[in-house]
């Protein structure tokens, strides 16, 4: 009796294995893709929370005001990159001159952020005082407080930050009462 090996694959075996890898990518790819656009809108949400939180610090730290304001010329969109510095001549920008402390540059395309503040000012800004309280920028002892929100489609993270410069993060979908509202 004779022995026979096959050497290789036939044609239909082969369309077989690469029928089910197509099938395979295209249950895999919109999950992943799906995955990627919550890890972008997480990033951007922890980014702007971490620079909100160098401010107040920085502004504790340093015993007076420090700014955080979005780079966009106008002031009106943080979606372009925000910069966290002292504002010595009181514009609510950086210039020249003025010591910056960080600089972040844009949020990854798609993700949009808006501002609802307790006094709306242009060019947007977020400034704490020396006691790392939420501040108007022309008055360190008047509260300022608000929410920023991140959105990504259908997902939304909101940055509250309340009377007393603390920041926090939460989830509209998630049922919590006090996520929804513009300001608390």
């Amino acid at each position: 009796m004779r022995s026979h090996s096959t050497l290789g694959h036939t044609l239909i075996e082969l369309l077989i294995v690469l029928a089910l890898i197509t099938t395979l990518l295209g249950v895999a790819v919109p999950s992943f893709h799906s995955g990627l656009k919550q890890q972008q809108l997480r990033v951007a949400v922890n980014d702007l929370l971490a620079a909100i939180n160098l401010t107040r610090s920085q502004a504790i730290a340093r015993g007076g005001q420090v700014l955080m304001a979005p780079l966009e010329p106008a002031g009106a969109s943080w979606r372009e990159g925000w910069v966290v510095f002292v504002d010595e001549n009181g514009n609510r920008r950086h210039d020249t001159g003025e010591l910056l402390l960080t600089r972040h540059g844009p949020v990854a395309e798609g993700i949009a952020i808006t501002s609802a503040f307790s006094s709306t000012a242009t060019p947007q800004y977020l400034a704490y005082n020396a006691a790392g309280r939420a501040c108007s920028a022309s008055n360190s002892l008047a509260a300022r407080w608000g929410t920023l929100s991140l959105t990504r489609g259908d997902d939304v993270r909101n940055i509250k930050i309340n009377m007393l410069g603390r920041a926090r993060v939460c989830d509209p979908a998630a049922g919590d009462a006090s996520c929804a509202s513009a300001k608390d």
